[in-house]
């Protein structure tokens, strides 16, 4: 109940940044290009700091182990999550109705924000060493987003992008920093203390980016669609509820740590990718929707990730 609690408090934290960054945007404190240029900075600098400086820690088999493990539990989820989102978000509904924003609606319950959300909290609830396995998460994501999540929004094979993957700055630090880990080098402890203050200004930063990208959609529209509820539900929810369940029994006889096993669940937990939004406007899809989903599963999960960590911890 206690960590519950704290990512609640971390994540009303995250909202208020949230806010922030809407009243930045509609005062023109921030602009379409500032908000751009934001983005921009934490992606190629923030981000990849923050991977780096959690990679900062002495090699032991407990760590590398866990390292392995979280890969493989993250696998395991997103096969879960794939196969529940294809059987229950539909391109046609019980009415025969066609669902034009079928594919939207499963990348959106597919994919969280695990990077702008995900590794900040995982680095306020569990230090360097949360961050540590939440990045194995996040690799998983990114190399099924640049391949399956592409391929589903297209239909077609050829827009997979692996150049997109390896080129990313946070699979680069990833590979960087697992390097270093795996050969024990101490990167020189001033470039160290440099990139401490960068990786703690990712959580704030991002979120006054979401914040000022949500403003831009109709709000009103996406708390009065039955749709986006359903799918809220789903990536919010029941999703990380089963995956809760289902991570932790098989957690279990692994021996997994509970910081590895709780930083994969918060992974799943996140709500949908800002991603989402850029892919759909990339390939002509209905970029509206995509936009509304994120703004509303973000502000809900305030609430709903304390939750799902609530409920794993009763497990």
């Amino acid at each position: 109940m206690d960590l519950a609690f704290l990512l609640f408090q971390k994540a009303l934290a995250m909202l208020i940044y949230l806010i922030i960054g809407c009243i930045c945007y509609k005062t023109k404190l921030i602009t379409d290009i500032g908000n751009k240029s934001l983005t921009n900075v934490a992606i190629y600098a923030l981000s990849p700091a923050m991977i780096l400086v959690s990679f900062q820690q002495e090699y032991s088999e407990k760590l590398f182990r866990g390292l392995v493990m979280t890969v493989g539990l993250s696998c395991v989820g997103f096969v879960i999550t794939i196969a529940g989102c294809l059987a229950l978000i539909r391109n046609k509904g019980l009415s025969g109705k066609e669902n034009k924003d079928a594919v939207i609606e499963r990348f959106s319950a597919i994919f969280s924000n695990c990077g702008f959300m995900g590794i900040p909290l995982a680095n306020e609830l569990f230090g360097s060493e949360g961050v540590f396995y939440i990045t194995a998460f996040h690799s998983v994501f990114m190399f099924l987003v640049w391949t399956y999540g592409v391929y589903l929004i297209t239909g077609d094979k050829k827009d997979i992008s692996l150049k997109k993957v390896i080129l990313n700055p946070s699979i680069i630090a990833t590979i960087l920093g697992a390097v270093l880990f795996i050969a024990d080098i101490d990167t020189p402890k001033f470039l160290t203390s440099t990139m401490q203050p960068m990786s703690t200004a990712v959580g704030p930063i991002a979120m006054i980016i979401a914040g000022a990208t949500i403003i831009q959609s109709d709000l009103k529209v996406a708390f009065t669609n039955l749709r986006i509820y359903w799918v809220a539900f789903l990536k919010l929810i029941l999703i990380p509820a089963i995956l809760a369940v289902v991570l932790t029994l098989i957690s279990k006889p692994f021996g997994i740590t509970q910081t590895a096993l709780l930083a994969t669940i918060l992974g799943f937990s996140c709500p949908s990718a800002t991603i989402g939004t850029m892919l759909a406007i990339k390939f002509d899809k209905n970029a509206t929707t995509a936009s509304q989903i994120f703004a509303f599963t973000t502000v809900v999960s305030v609430v709903t990730m304390p939750l799902i960590i609530y409920l794993q911890q009763l497990l």
